[in-house]
């Protein structure tokens, strides 16, 4: 046995656990902040649950473009439970450990749901571009089995494509300190901790970030190309607003995920940059699946329409349906 080797194994024995920071500041602003994320979770997974309803009981929005949205809603679910709760317990100081598995696990999940969404909102996007550049023959080349399809295997690729880099971090050893500068078990916190070499394990972050963030957001751009092209040769203003209507929502999304992504993942963080980081994470944890549900409402008037008729039933007393104007 090398010397030093059983030191280093009593070291990483002890760091069965880790401690998460979370955001600084005083007790009533961690309260505070325990309050806002415990409001805006709740917000977001019903508003992204109420769009899989939605899309559930109308048989008319069962249709490639809200399969996938539908989708982009139940991972969203996912994605911000995975982290939130979590959170909203170590704001107030009574659970900031992390169990070592549970850490790995936690890290998993959010890549394995965040490499999804790239795969996802690049697939919608590819849907749009067949939507309007061609209409004619958009029911054949993008039907609902289709979609269904490409949706399962956006999961299936996100999730098999993290399990390399999440085996190459858990191997990593911890052996000074075990907190964590983050409300959440991400990569480049566990790199910065770790006293192994941490070469290989940069080099498949970066290449792993290459092919999934810049990969899918080079298809989701050379589809947007592809679409404003196909759109400024509409004659009608009335036929061109119409058209992008249809992908309005999409952009926003892709702009908002993309942008802070791009930024957290693509290059290797450095420790003095964590504490922007923990607020660029709650861009992408927290207030993008808040506001997707609101964003793909009221830029869609399929999805408006039938909200609003579910509403109005429930507000309607039986029996006097009938008498009133449909939408």
């Amino acid at each position: 046995m090398e010397p030093g080797t059983g030191v280093e194994k009593e070291n990483q024995s002890s760091a069965q656990e880790f401690i998460l920071l979370g955001f600084p500041g005083n007790q009533h602003l961690q309260i505070s902040l325990s309050v806002v994320f415990t409001m805006t979770y709740i917000l977001a997974v019903t508003g992204n649950f109420a769009i899989i309803a939605l899309v559930m009981a109308h048989p008319h929005l069962q249709t490639p473009m809200y399969i996938f949205l539908s989708n982009l809603s139940f991972l969203e679910i996912w994605y911000t439970t995975a982290c939130v709760p979590k959170a909203i317990a170590i704001f107030p100081g009574k659970s900031r450990t992390i169990s070592f598995v549970g850490c790995i696990l936690q890290m998993y999940v959010i890549f394995s749901l965040g490499c999804t969404e790239f795969f996802l909102l690049s697939v919608m996007a590819y849907d749009r571009y067949l939507a309007i550049c061609y209409p004619l023959h958009y029911s054949t080349l993008m039907s609902s089995t289709k979609s269904g399809q490409l949706a399962f295997l956006c999961w299936v690729s996100g999730f098999l494509f993290m399990i390399i880099h999440n085996s190459l971090v858990a191997r990593l050893s911890f052996c000074s300190s075990n907190v964590i500068n983050n409300f959440f078990c991400g990569a480049d916190s566990l790199i910065f901790l770790s006293c192994s070499d941490t070469s290989v394990v940069k080099w498949v972050s970066i290449t792993m970030g290459i092919i999934v963030i810049l990969g899918s957001c080079l298809t989701t751009l050379v589809s947007y190309i592809f679409i404003i092209s196909t759109i400024l040769k509409i004659p009608s203003a009335q036929g061109r607003q119409k058209a992008f209507s249809t992908c309005s929502a999409h952009l926003i999304v892709v702009v908002m995920w993309y942008g802070s992504s791009i930024f957290l993942y693509v290059r290797v963080s450095r420790q003095s940059s964590l504490d922007i980081h923990k607020f660029v994470n709650t861009l992408n944890t927290i207030v993008t699946p808040l506001l997707n549900p609101f964003i793909y409402t009221l830029k869609n008037k399929e999805v408006k329409e039938a909200l609003w008729n579910v509403l109005r039933r429930t507000r309607v007393p039986e029996g006097w349906g009938d008498s009133l104007p449909s939408l």
